[in-house]
């Protein structure tokens, strides 16, 4: 397992953005319709209201996470977070997705959303240990044959 003092963080730059879509592939859209293309991802990176935040061993991405933020509604809907095998209970996905609530907090948002496949364990307790519930189910989300569950976290203003 690698450590997260051997990597860097920073937000995403376009070059990168076919790495990323490689990794949602592999790590997220796997046997469903593939979404996030090196373009969606781009378009992502570009977007003012979406941050796109990556840990970087050396110039290698190796964890990425995208979130949406609607201002107007003060919510946030976390859209992707991925880290390759070697580098999970590392800290970098926690880090990484607590990079992206400090930016929530300090533009309003009180709350931050998302979904994930219900039959991934793994996720769910990932997410349950960073303050997210469980809020129901989304039947033949994906692609029309996995159901989804959707999980909700609140946040408080920063403190800063």
């Amino acid at each position: 397992m690698a450590k997260l003092e051997n990597l860097e963080l920073g937000r995403a730059r376009l070059p990168e953005a076919a790495r990323i879509a490689g990794m949602s592939r592999r790590w997220i859209e796997h046997g469903l319709t593939w979404r996030y293309r090196r373009e969606q991802v781009a378009n992502q990176i570009r977007n003012p209201e979406t941050e796109v935040v990556v840990a970087r061993d050396g110039e290698i991405v190796v964890a990425f996470a995208v979130m949406e933020f609607q201002f107007d509604v003060r919510r946030a809907h976390l859209v992707l977070l991925a880290v390759e095998p070697a580098y999970r209970r590392s800290g970098a996905g926690e880090t990484l997705f607590h990079w992206l609530e400090k930016i929530a907090r300090r533009g309003g948002i009180t709350g931050i959303q998302l979904e994930l496949r219900a039959d991934n364990g793994g996720a769910r307790a990932f997410y349950e240990g960073l303050g997210f519930r469980a809020t129901g189910i989304r039947r033949d989300y994906y692609d029309g044959q996995q159901d989804a569950l959707s999980m909700d976290c609140a946040i408080g203003r920063a403190s800063e």
